[in-house]
């Protein structure tokens, strides 16, 4: 029976050749030393993806809190709470007892968060405890109250910055690099 090669092993007339360990060293050196060097850019790309990956989460949320606003004819507000890096999503509780479909996340821990140009809504409230935060308020017809915030500014551990800001025509918010220029 004639055996051919196997996983890197050739049999010739009875005897065996393989790696050498010298050569599988030379190999593993190679790999580490390519791997330190595309480590550092690893780990700036997946950083720089908790605030891409935060940001599009805002947006999301806005949308939907317009869609409910209008779907159920009261209003909803997106609110902020950056000293416990949290937000959520939550109806007035000025106008209905409780909010069952109210939504709490919790930042990612290498991002920060901000209004510019926001003010503190009295109507935010309910089980998160987010009474007197900054927050977008969305109108029942699906629009948000003009004391929402120009936009939210998220920056990463690196510096990097994207805002959900408003968009130019002011009927919804948009990821951007810079505030909305009016």
């Amino acid at each position: 029976m004639k055996i051919g090669r196997t996983f890197g092993v050739r049999k010739q007339a009875g005897s065996i050749q393989g790696f050498t360990l010298i050569e599988l060293i030379l190999v593993m050196t190679l790999l580490i030393v390519v791997i330190s060097f595309s480590a550092p850019s690893l780990g700036k790309f997946f950083r720089g993806r908790a605030l891409d990956g935060e940001a599009r989460r805002l947006l999301s949320l806005s949308r939907e809190g317009q869609s409910r606003a209008a779907s159920e004819g009261v209003p909803v507000v997106l609110w902020v709470d950056p000293t416990k890096h949290q937000y959520g999503l939550e109806q007035d509780l000025t106008f209905v007892d409780h909010d069952d479909k109210s939504l709490t996340y919790t930042l990612d821990k290498d991002v920060t968060i901000e209004m510019v140009n926001g003010v503190l809504s009295s109507a935010v409230s309910g089980d998160s405890g987010a009474r007197n935060l900054p927050g977008i308020r969305f109108q029942p017809d699906g629009s948000f109250d003009e004391a929402s915030p120009e936009a939210l500014r998220l920056q990463d551990r690196e510096g990097s910055v994207l805002y959900l800001a408003q968009s130019r025509n002011r009927l919804n918010y948009e990821i951007s690099n810079k505030t909305a220029q009016r």
